[in-house]
């Protein structure tokens, strides 16, 4: 199989530079793809602040993400239990897709545009069948940030109806530190997609023959949570209200994420694909860990204001009786307790 790829750089005299794929030009012979080329010229102006090293051309495939189908037409990657590092250049978080009997859901693409080209290589070694929509289950940059090459290529983008003002306030911040931890040469040609489809409660699509419910969820983990049920194999993607091994993240409110826990420990799901971990969690043991997790933090939140602590010497006592259960601790439960403590003061 051939692609088309373009070298596309920061600045010509002194980069970075990365070969950025150009989807939607596959084919089997690379005499096809040339023709391809030939016959429908891509639309550059999408790479706006970078410079071209040369005319698009074709080369053999390149390399795909690792997924692992967990049910029928449904495929997970799984990313790195991790903060986001030059090592592992962002690959972070589970990504997943759908195909169904007419098109292909994607449902969420990574850290960076290099993670959206490899998925998009990963779906197309699988089916050929159009990529109709992307679906992005939060704001945060390991979920959302590799999505331009599936809207490049025709894919409508869908989100939680708060989704697209929370990227563009967070765009530039994201951007700025990831550049710093995995390097500007791997983030080179990111960009944040607007949403097509601001989902406000729930949605459904039609993949032929295989529907997908979308939920969009009051704040939680995050305000911009939303969530997508596989009717056929009851396959159930929690982005990130779930976690499973890596220590929850709390960037919303923590009274409205145990409350979406509670709704959802109702529910009887085949299987849960978790935000990171898994790839798949059984449900609704899966959900365990993660109440107990936020159960504990907001006790001993509670716990510290009653007792009249500052805020500075509580986030080291808050929780830390979890820390046995969780990767990343350290990294991540002093911000939730900082998040627990500023909403539960004012109770």
């Amino acid at each position: 199989m051939f692609e088309a790829i373009i070298a596309l750089c920061a600045s010509l005299e002194d980069g970075p530079c990365r070969d950025h794929l150009l989807p939607g030009y596959e084919s089997d012979t690379l005499a096809a793809c040339e023709a391809a080329l030939d016959d429908r010229m891509p639309d550059l102006t999408v790479f706006a602040g970078l410079e071209a090293r040369g005319s698009p051309r074709c080369e053999v495939v390149g390399s795909a993400l690792e997924v692992v189908e967990v049910g029928p037409g449904v495929f997970v990657h799984v990313g790195a239990i991790a903060e986001p590092n030059r090592s592992n250049r962002g690959d972070t978080s589970n990504l997943g897709f759908v195909i169904g009997e007419s098109s292909v859901a994607v449902i969420d693409t990574g850290t960076a545009r290099w993670m959206g080209e490899a998925l998009w290589r990963a779906i197309r070694a699988e089916t050929s069948k159009p990529i109709s929509h992307v679906i992005i289950t939060h704001m945060h940059p390991d979920h959302s940030l590799g999505a331009s090459p599936f809207v490049e290529a025709g894919s409508e983008s869908v989100g939680h109806a708060n989704l697209s003002r929370a990227l563009s306030d967070r765009q530039a911040n994201y951007l700025e530190s990831l550049g710093l931890l995995v390097g500007p040469e791997i983030m080179l040609g990111t960009r944040a997609v607007a949403v097509d489809w601001p989902i406000e409660k729930t949605a459904e699509i039609d993949l032929g023959g295989r529907v997908l419910h979308l939920r969009a969820w009051p704040m939680a983990h995050t305000g911009t949570d939303l969530t997508v049920l596989d009717e056929t194999t009851g396959t159930f993607f929690a982005g990130d209200l779930i976690f499973d091994l890596h220590t929850p993240a709390l960037d919303g409110r923590l009274r409205g994420w145990r409350a979406v826990l509670a709704e959802l420990g109702s529910e009887a799901f085949g299987q849960v694909v978790p935000g990171h971990g898994g790839p798949v969690v059984e449900w609704p043991d899966g959900l365990v860990p993660m109440d107990r997790y936020l159960s504990v933090l907001e006790a001993d939140t509670r716990a510290a204001i009653d007792a009249g602590q500052r805020l500075g010497e509580a986030v080291e006592e808050i929780a830390a009786g979890e820390s046995q259960h969780w990767a990343l601790f350290e990294a991540y439960n002093p911000r939730n307790a900082t998040v627990a403590f500023t909403e539960l003061e004012w109770d």
